[in-house]
């Protein structure tokens, strides 16, 4: 995840430099200030903002960037109102004074993590985070937040509101898992809590229920579907490759396929290419996690590869597409796509065996 920071005062410019110091090994952070007083000061981290507001979080939107705004909420809101889209899409937007006490996130809280950014920055400054989803604080199952961390695509985005509606009522919701997808009974007496508010239905469901969870096509009688991602793509590449080369690259293999973007669990590759930009900014714009891996990791992965002695020289494993995509997958994981090469790329496909939790991994 990118953050672009937003400054309008001294102070506030002061605070966001901190900021940028104190999350420097935890992600991208860029620096923007729109304080006139602070034009002329010299400073090679922030860049001074000479367009309307409104303009450079559209862009920042567009980027699909997380903003932080350090100054009033009024004028987040107003910037932020006219990019506005939907609950699944939109940018994690926070705010902050400048004095650094409160952060508070304001905009795709659960789906885009700016619950999870506010909890990160007030633990690495001091700052409170002011957090305001009714699930957060009352500690409630939150459908959204469950499908993020187990990797399922939410296929109805106005049955979250319903779910969460029903949760925070008392009520229980009920659920129905794709046979062979739920953690084993040992896991589920060890760690594997089930949360109050879910009742588990037998699958497939024969009658109608909250929650369904299947990689399987069919009509359900449900408020909510949701889709495992199911992909992961293996990436080589040399360096400097532009986003549009490796947008294109990935999307023929997977419109060759038949795999869409939101069925991508995650993209992988060598430790070497872990600020690759062009890899790092299609992920963010997909929403889509990049897994990284050393050559000695790739190398413990057993399985038959498209074996390159040149890459192995470069990079000391044989081939990184295929190891990496079946590295990402953990366990059960298999190519259906095996190496393919082109323009000094390399791409391979992997399906994972996906399972539910109802607790962090």
């Amino acid at each position: 995840m990118k953050l672009s920071i937003i400054s309008f005062t001294e102070n506030g410019k002061r605070l966001s430099e901190h900021i940028q110091k104190v999350l420097d090994k935890d992600m991208s952070v860029c620096l923007y200030t729109k304080c006139n007083a602070c034009q002329n000061q010299e400073s090679s981290s922030v860049s001074f903002v000479t367009v309307p507001v409104g303009n450079w979080a559209r862009k920042q939107m567009e980027e699909k960037n997380a903003l932080l705004f350090v100054g009033a909420c009024g004028i987040a809101v107003r910037a932020i109102a006219p990019s506005l889209t939907d609950k699944l899409h939109d940018s994690p937007v926070l705010v902050m004074d400048e004095k650094g006490t409160y952060v508070i996130p304001i905009l795709s809280g659960h789906v885009g993590g700016a619950n999870e950014l506010a909890h990160r920055i007030g633990e690495k400054t001091g700052a409170e985070p002011v957090i305001t989803t009714a699930t957060d604080i009352n500690q409630a199952f939150a459908v959204d937040v469950f499908a993020k961390r187990n990797g399922l695509s939410i296929e109805n985005k106005d049955g979250i509101v319903k779910v969460s509606s029903k949760i925070l009522a008392g009520a229980s919701v009920t659920m129905s898992i794709e046979t062979g997808h739920t953690t084993t009974k040992k896991d589920c007496a060890t760690r594997n809590h089930l949360p109050d508010a879910i009742q588990l239905i037998p699958y497939p469901p024969t009658e109608a229920v909250d929650i369904v969870i299947t990689s399987e096509e069919g009509t359900f009688d449900t408020t909510i579907l949701l889709k495992p991602k199911e992909y992961i793509i293996g990436l080589g590449c040399k360096k400097g490759k532009s986003l549009e080369e490796i947008q294109n690259f990935i999307q023929k293999k997977t419109e060759e396929l038949g795999i869409k973007n939101q069925e991508i669990f995650a993209l992988a590759s060598i430790s070497q290419k872990s600020k690759e930009p062009g890899i790092l900014t299609w992920c963010q714009k997909e929403r889509i996690p990049f897994f990284t891996y050393t050559a000695e990791e790739l190398q413990k992965v057993e399985g038959s590869f498209q074996s390159s002695a040149f890459v192995k020289e470069q990079v000391g494993v044989d081939n990184v597409c295929e190891r990496a995509a079946l590295k990402a997958c953990q366990e059960g994981g298999y190519l259906i796509s095996s190496k393919h090469a082109e323009h000094g790329m390399t791409i391979a496909v992997a399906k994972r065996k996906w399972r539910i939790y109802f607790y962090d991994k």
